[in-house]
């Protein structure tokens, strides 16, 4: 018989003994070691002996010798070591069959460590996980290895390792994808493996690796295509009504639903203003604007942004400066209230000059869109200031000249005709102060001829 067929034999024999330590405990009633007390404890001792010296190659015919003999209650140390072995030989093993043989023993130890040493049931499931990921027990069937992981999940809940949470995702976004998982199975895998990270990191004084498994699971939901909005509302939903103060739960799903362009939702919207409350920041309050001038509460993104702004004009003068100058252009064209636009926009000029420019130009327009009453005189002599206000801009920042000069040339085609100025005792060049819509400036009289 040649020596690789002897190997396979063997194995065949550990995985027999294996079964048949399972089934014949009763008959080790003669006591700890057995009936065979003395060989067994010989075995014992010969393998450890090779175990404390790593040399795990001469241990393994001696361990296979005392699982032979021994029952599983001689020795917990008897499926601590023989893992041991075993991971060993399958590192060297380069014959496909055999080296599945050797897995197989693998897992059945752990089962039977389980079984007889509840105690360390929870340890024994995890290493067993950990094997079936580390040496990719079941080659090829997905379906195999994502039942295994499953099961084990199901039993020990939230005990197990990062690494095994993130694996059964993983495997159960390629079953969506080869049509063996449905969405529903794989958002309920989600939700399971959610709330026992959650636990774990709640109660885990050192929770980063969970805290890390955690987004990479987020992350390989938003990449497989089942996170729909309608999907995302419906496993979100129940969860926010039971923790909408939650934090990690609202943080998941403001990252979740942006994610998967379910901005307009209502949950959404509910869950940016949760976050902002528990934990108010600049840029949740800034994002709460944006979705409230999405909806047209725009009373309430001005709020919004105007919260922004108070949080960051003492520490980053550049950021309030940006903030204003959208909230002046907000009022303007979203609100309609020209003398908070002007304003605001002045506030602009005033902390960041590089700004300068735009704030000019907006100003100038929104002097230029106002149709005030009065007589003839007055009611054109906005175009004045606008104009005024054009010319800054253009003088202000270069690349604004066109639009500027554009813009200028249109309101000067409405300055009021020098007959009617001179009606009114004005002349061109003379001082005139322009009130309308609550604004007031002083400008300079300009006629047509």
């Amino acid at each position: 018989m040649s020596l690789d067929l002897k190997k396979t034999e063997n194995m065949k024999k550990i995985v027999v003994i294996l079964f048949a330590v399972l089934l014949a405990v009763p008959s080790f009633s003669q006591g700890k070691y057995g009936k065979d007390s003395a060989e067994c404890v010989k075995y014992l001792s010969y393998y450890a002996e090779f175990v404390k010296q790593k040399n795990y190659a001469e241990a393994a015919p001696f361990w296979r010798k005392a699982i032979s003999l021994c029952p599983p209650t001689a020795s917990q140390n008897l499926f601590i070591n023989g893992q041991t072995i075993l991971r060993h030989e399958i590192k060297g093993e380069k014959n496909a069959v055999r080296r599945q043989e050797i897995l197989d023993s693998l897992i059945m130890l752990h089962d039977i460590r389980a079984q007889y040493y509840p105690k360390y049931k929870i340890k024994s499931l995890d290493n067993k996980a950990m094997d079936i990921i580390s040496f990719n027990c079941y080659g090829d069937n997905i379906k195999k290895q994502y039942d295994a992981l499953s099961e084990i999940i199901g039993s020990i809940c939230a005990n197990c390792s990062p690494v095994v949470y993130v694996k059964r995702m993983q495997l159960a976004v390629e079953l969506y994808k080869k049509s063996l998982l449905t969405a529903e199975e794989v958002m309920s895998n989600y939700t399971t493996t959610i709330e026992d990270i959650d636990c774990i990191i709640e109660e885990n004084p050192k929770p980063e690796y969970y805290i890390s498994a955690k987004h990479d699971v987020e992350s390989l939901l938003m990449e497989s295509g089942v996170a729909s909005c309608d999907n995302l509302v419906a496993l979100y939903t129940p969860r926010y009504n039971a923790n909408p103060e939650d934090k990690d739960v609202v943080s998941s799903m403001v990252k979740m639903l942006s994610s998967s362009d379910c901005l307009e939702t209502e949950l959404f919207l509910q869950a940016v203003e949760s976050l902002h409350k528990i934990d108010p920041s600049a840029s949740s309050a800034y994002y709460l604007y944006k979705l409230y001038s999405s909806r047209d509460k725009n009373d309430m993104a001005a709020a919004s942004l105007e919260d922004a702004i108070k949080m960051v004009e003492g520490t980053d003068v550049s950021q309030a400066a940006d903030y204003y100058f959208e909230l002046a252009t907000f009022y303007f064209k979203k609100m309609g209230k020209a003398a908070s636009a002007v304003n605001t926009a002045k506030k602009v000029i005033d902390i960041k000059p590089e700004l300068a420019g735009k704030a000019y130009l907006l100003i100038g327009t929104v002097w230029g869109s106002q149709k005030c009453t009065g007589n003839e005189v007055e009611a054109r002599a906005p175009f004045w200031v606008a104009v005024d206000y054009m010319v800054k801009a253009r003088n202000a920042d270069e690349s604004l000249a066109e639009e500027a000069n554009k813009l200028a040339a249109q309101y000067r085609s409405y300055f009021p005709m020098q007959a009617d100025a001179f009606m009114y005792d004005l002349i061109d060049g003379s001082s005139y102060t322009v009130s309308c819509a609550g604004m007031r400036e002083s400008t300079t009289v300009r006629t047509q001829k």
